[in-house]
């Protein structure tokens, strides 16, 4: 349905709208619904575009169409036409009412249309204007079977399908199900909905979509008429669309043929004034002064409020508590906000007619039209300037290039002047408090309504007092970088969000609440266990606060050998790439969001209280950046770290001629975002001794989100698995086999068995990963994963000839699978079977693809393992290493085999150089253990050994199969 000028409906678009943001508003496409449901909807365009009669049928009336209709000329129907045959739109002007005549023939050409085309549903207001319907046919080769006369009749029934929007409509609903309607068949609709408007005082406008290609048509117009002696104005607003008015006696005729031309592509981040679906305007109103002059006539707010009456009683109260007009302003916005929802009344005249203070202030509910005229009548009495405003939620921008109309906006808010300082009140808004009162609305362009009329506005819009999201977040890291960090996060929410989630507070058990936290706060932080989550909301300052404990994977990575954790936050998701790449766009500037703001604080606990960390980048800034305004402090302390940002959106746009320039800006700050980076000897996570695990306030801290998510929700599985990965990592490997036994029990699937699997596996039990493996290839037998674990736990267990052969079954099958199965079969036999059989698969396999230095480096790997052929196998490997983009594989196949070779220091530089990258690999360790005792360096052997060992208790039976064994 069409709202272009409905402000109720569309001022409860504004509201649902901000309680997520404020997305860029779009009129909706003719074209965009099911074929079988076109003429509902612009019947329904109609109804709600166009004035409404003040006498009106309820039921739908059966008459012929009007006398000035002219008839569409039905095309042939064969099988390459189009499913639309006819659609014909004529409008007809006259006598300060408007007539919508609409002409649609569908063809039946699949069970599909059929299925959606054998119902009609017509909506349309009775308040506001009369349906009639003027023919309903089958037309079945030369046949015509008028369903009207062979008494089909519609059913009438009212369906308040926007209620749940807070929209009360009155919209009726004219129903049929065709009878005997077949494939092949042609059902044509005729039909007409007249309207007029008092509160327009004789005015008329009309609004309409224009049908674009690529939609195809086999016949379609538009036709517009109107007496000779009072023209309207028009406008269309399309590319390739002409129009013509045609003088026929007394009256005027304008014909467009249809489709229009495809209406060039815009970029998504243009203003929407670029962006509007093509249209066609008509309206009796001379300028926007008219406009503002029609609508002010219904914002009069003498004796809108009595003496004595509950209203009086509120203002009364507002100014004996309040001082200064300015604080009597936000109170009765406040008042307006908080104590009156929001219903919009879109019948008996409520498009355009606002209900009266009184009545709003009985019913405790309204729309922006309500909500506006009681705040300006309360602003009134108190002496205070103030004036409504008409403005377009979404298309703000375009206002200033469309025909003078009410149409043209959709939302009615308050300026209020004092003291020579204009303020924007939203009544509509949630949450508004002094700090706010100077905030600006989304909105570029406005109307003013006032009785000596008045023109556009335009808005300079400015950042929020106060962000929409202020999140704190106290995070533990002290232990080490390897570790998951935890967390308490603290996050304020302003505005709607913080009345829906102060809904959610009272609507939702403890559990949902918990959830509806997470959910919540993973958007900023990240996945990751939560407990101890709470809602608080504060009727003071509007805002609701949530609080949780939690524990994410750790956001320390690997970079240039060093650990590295990024802190900022205003950057980290925020791009500007505008495309302007075509020539037809390389003039069209960028739209900013709307006034909206974050920020974000952070206090970090690093490990060795900070010693030998630094910060890269810039620490301190205050810069704008494309539309937003960044401002950030951060310092480091007695190893602590905090930082402060502030992120806020400005609105308006960026011209075409700055894109470079701010993308530029954008990309120099993104890149000087400042980073935590460890010292190289920073505390691993298999460094850490059972007496610094036992003391660590981190590992206290994550241990207690893991143990009090399992015992608030004992059967969800995911817990017991968050938990057993901790414990894995850290060493309690028997601890960490109970909880995915638990998680097991309770949800078991591919994932949980193999993690079980290879915790299995460490700890010796090689029957029992083999047991798991096989579970979960039996959930999914074509996950290489579980076959390649099955087939060397098998193989492991001495049946090789097991292992090989069922990857042989997956070699056989092909498909884009089969050469890592190949791959890994050389790799099987290579550990387990005959080292010269495996030589012979890998030889295959780089002679159908040479160069590659995966398989270059499984050769060598192979040979030296076996300890032969090991000068071809240094060859392999240093191929592998010049070839490769991440050398640590090749690297450590080319170490074993200096050790093979004998040539110990060779190897001690090849493993030093793996270690530096990877400090975790295990095997890496194990060999520069092997190394360093050949080198008689028998402590340090000793220590890198154990290192070994704690990261992968099963190194030893590794090498032992190599023949390679330390003490």
């Amino acid at each position: 349905m069409f709202h272009y000028n409905r402000l109720g409906s569309n001022c409860s678009t504004f509201v649902r709208a901000k309680l997520v943001s404020l997305p860029q508003y779009r009129i909706s496409r003719i074209l965009g619904g099911k074929l079988g449901r076109l003429l509902p909807a612009v019947l329904a365009a109609a109804a709600a575009c166009a004035p409404y009669s003040a006498l009106a049928s309820d039921t739908p009336l059966y008459q012929p169409a009007p006398a000035w209709v002219l008839p569409a000329v039905m095309p042939p129907n064969t099988s390459d036409s189009p499913p639309l045959l006819i659609l014909d739109f004529q409008h007809r002007i006259e006598d300060g009412r408007l007539w919508s005549y609409v002409d649609q023939a569908t063809r039946i050409s699949t069970p599909e249309i059929l299925a959606q085309a054998a119902t009609l549903t017509i909506p349309w207001a009775p308040d506001k204007g009369d349906l009639l319907i003027h023919e309903l046919s089958i037309l079945r080769g030369a046949e015509k079977i008028d369903l009207i006369a062979n008494g089909q009749k519609f059913t009438v029934l009212r369906r308040e399908q926007a209620l749940e929007q807070r929209e009360l409509t009155g919209i009726l609903t004219a129903t049929i199900a065709v009878e005997g309607l077949q494939v092949g068949d042609v059902l044509q609709l005729r039909a007409t909905v007249t309207a007029k408007d008092d509160a327009l005082a004789g005015r008329v406008q009309d609004i309409m979509p224009i049908i674009a290609q690529p939609a195809r048509v086999g016949f379609a117009r538009m036709r517009f008429s109107w007496p000779t002696n009072a023209a309207p104005r028009w406008k269309i607003i399309a590319d390739g669309v002409k129009g013509v008015p045609v003088r026929k006696g007394a009256y005027t005729e304008m014909t467009l043929s249809l489709p229009a031309p495809k209406q060039p592509e815009m970029p998504e981040d243009a203003p929407s004034r670029f962006r509007r679906s093509p249209l066609i305007e008509l309206a009796t109103f001379s300028d926007w002064a008219d406009v503002s002059k029609t609508m002010a006539t219904l914002y009069r707010t003498e004796h809108a409020i009595l003496p004595g009456s509950p209203v009086a009683a509120e203002v009364a109260a507002i100014m004996a508590s309040e001082a200064t007009p300015i604080g009597r302003a936000q109170r009765a916005l406040q008042l307006v906000q908080d104590k009156i929802r929001y219903l919009a009344i879109g019948m008996d005249g409520g498009n355009y007619i606002p209900q009266k203070p009184t009545r709003t202030w009985e019913l405790r509910y309204g729309d922006c039209k309500a909500k506006t005229l009681l705040l300006i009548a309360m602003l009134h009495a108190m002496n205070i300037e103030a004036e409504p405003v008409l403005a377009n939620v979404g298309l703000s921008d375009f206002v200033p290039e469309r025909l003078p109309s009410a149409g043209a906006f959709n939302h009615i808010f308050v300026r209020a002047v004092i003291d020579g300082e204009t303020f924007w009140l939203d009544g509509t808004g949630s949450g508004s408090r002094m700090a706010d009162i100077r905030d600006t609305p989304p909105f570029q362009y406005v109307l003013p309504v006032r009785l000596a009329g008045a023109d556009l506005m335009n808005i300079e819009t400015h950042a929020n007092a106060r962000p929409l999201i202020d999140l704190s977040v106290d995070a533990d890291e002290s232990a080490s970088v390897e570790l998951p960090s935890a967390f308490h996060a603290t996050l304020i929410v302003h505005g709607p969000q913080a009345a829906a989630m102060a809904l959610a507070k009272t609507q939702l058990g403890e559990k949902e609440q918990g959830e509806a936290v997470r959910q919540f706060l993973q958007q900023f932080i990240g996945e990751g266990q939560y407990t101890n989550a709470t809602i608080t909301p504060d009727s003071a300052s509007g805002d609701v606060t949530l609080r949780a404990n939690g524990v994410v994977t750790t956001p320390w990575t690997t970079e240039d050998r060093r650990r590295k954790r990024a802190v900022a936050y205003a950057l980290s998701g925020f791009d500007f790439a505008p495309d302007r790449s075509k020539p037809s766009w390389a003039e069209i500037p960028v739209a900013v969001n709307p006034p909206q703001g974050m920020r974000y604080r952070l206090r970090l606990k690093l490990p060795d209280n900070g010693r030998g960390f630094a910060i890269d980048g810039e620490t301190n800034l205050k810069e704008r950046l494309a539309g937003f305004n960044l401002s950030r402090s951060m310092q480091m302390d007695g190893g602590i770290v905090t930082l402060d940002e502030r992120f806020d959106s400005l609105g308006g746009e960026i011209a075409a001629k700055q894109i470079p320039a701010e993308r530029d800006a954008v990309a120099t700050a993104k890149a000087r975002s400042p980073r935590l980076v460890a010292p190289v000897d920073t505390a691993r996570r298999w460094t850490l001794t059972a007496s610094e695990m036992a003391a660590s306030t981190q590992v206290k801290a994550i241990r207690a989100v893991f143990d009090k998510v399992i015992k608030d929700d004992p059967e969800e599985a995911t817990g017991y698995t968050s938990r057993a990965a901790f414990l894995n990592g850290t060493g309690d490997r028997r601890g960490a086999l109970a909880d995915m036994g638990r998680a097991i029990a309770i949800a078991p699937s591919v994932s949980s068995y193999l993690q079980r699997a290879f915790i299995s596996y460490e700890l010796g039990d090689v029957k029992g990963a083999l047991a798991d493996a096989e579970a979960a290839r039996a959930l999914d037998p074509a996950s290489g994963e579980t076959i390649g674990r099955v087939s060397y736990f098998e193989a492991e267990l001495g049946n090789l000839d097991r292992g090989v052969a069922l990857l042989d079954q997956r070699i056989a099958l092909g498909g884009e699978t089969r050469s890592s199965f190949r791959e890994a079969k050389a790799n099987l036999i290579g550990d387990f079977g005959d080292v010269h059989e495996a030589i012979k698969l890998y030889d295959i396999l780089i002679a159908e693809k040479p160069g590659s230095p995966s398989l270059m480096n499984g050769r060598c790997w192979i040979k030296a393992t076996h300890s032969v052929m090991l000068d071809t196998a240094l060859k392999d490997c240093t191929s592998a290493i010049e070839l490769s983009s991440d050398t640590t594989g090749p690297l450590d196949s080319r170490a074993l085999v200096w050790y093979r070779s004998g040539r110990y220091n060779e190897a001690l530089a090849d493993l030093d150089a793996v270690l530096a990258a990877s400090p975790g690999k295990a095997n890496s360790r194990f060999l520069r253990a092997a190394v360093l005792k050949m080198l008689h360096r028998d402590a340090e052997s000793v220590k890198d050994v154990a290192i070994a060992r704690r990261i992968k208790p099963s190194i030893d039976r590794e090498y032992g199969r190599y023949g390679i064994t330390l003490p």
